[in-house]
């Protein structure tokens, strides 16, 4: 019993603690600072991801930071994926032993990290604060509706939500979502938007807990007291962002 107060405990201090560090980074709302900040989530995340990947390659990490880096300076993150990608395809064909599977990290969670650099590069901490609603929303509601009237399993990759939990994750996240949302953009489009990055955070998280469940571990790490891993916190953040930003992007 001591153990789960305990436990208990740990997740909400480890929440208050993330939650204030977010508000003073976001009230700050200085590009470096941000950049910075981020970053250390990314590396944090990228080591964590490749653990869940199987690769034991330390020089990737390497070419994480540079990757980063040139976000810094370069505002579009999905043109910097493809010149990855290039790369680490000519890099293959030159070497004939590097294994593609090294690839893996630098979708997953590099993308998403870039894309939400990319979406505050572009749209401002609104945008970002959208996202955190919206996903949060997702997350929340998921767990409220699925341990209030569901029953019906939504997948095996998370047997614990529901398809109930799920649909009412979407739907509050949505409702949500809309009174950040129409300070950006029209009303229908903070509907669309927040509904599709509502369901594009549902599909991050489930995504993580496959890739747990075929790595065989309970958290993707043990970084956060209570939460487990860094990833186990942005999961959902990270398919989230890029629907959000495309659909920002292309609806706008």
């Amino acid at each position: 019993m001591q153990i789960v107060k305990n436990s208990t405990k740990d997740r909400i201090v480890t929440a208050i603690v993330l939650v204030g560090a977010a508000l003073v980074v976001g009230l700050i709302n200085n590009f470096w600072l941000m950049w910075l900040v981020m970053g250390i989530i990314y590396i944090l995340a990228f080591y964590e991801a490749t653990q869940l990947f199987g690769i034991s390659n330390n020089s990737l990490y390497a070419y994480a930071a540079i990757l980063w880096l040139a976000a810094a300076v370069y505002p579009y993150g999905d043109d910097l994926l493809i010149i990855a990608g290039l790369v680490f395809a000519a890099a293959v064909a030159y070497t004939q032993n590097l294994p593609w599977k090294n690839f893996l990290p630098f979708i997953y969670p590099s993308a998403g990290m870039l894309y939400m650099l990319g979406m505050y590069q572009e749209y401002g901490i609104s945008a970002l604060l959208w996202l955190l609603v919206v996903v949060a929303s997702a997350d929340i509601g998921a767990y409220v509706v699925g341990r209030s009237i569901g029953k019906t399993p939504f997948s095996l990759s998370s047997p614990s939500k529901t398809r109930e939990g799920v649909y009412g994750g979407i739907i509050i996240a949505t409702a949500a979502g809309f009174f950040i949302g129409i300070t950006i953009v029209d009303m229908d489009k903070a509907i669309i938007i927040s509904m599709m990055a509502a369901i594009g955070a549902v599909f991050g998280d489930l995504f993580e807990s496959y890739l747990k469940r075929k790595a065989g571990v309970k958290d993707s790490g043990s970084i956060l007291p209570g939460h487990g891993g860094v990833l186990d916190r942005i999961d959902g953040y990270l398919f989230a962002s890029i629907v959000m930003l495309v659909l920002l992007r292309g609806l706008n």
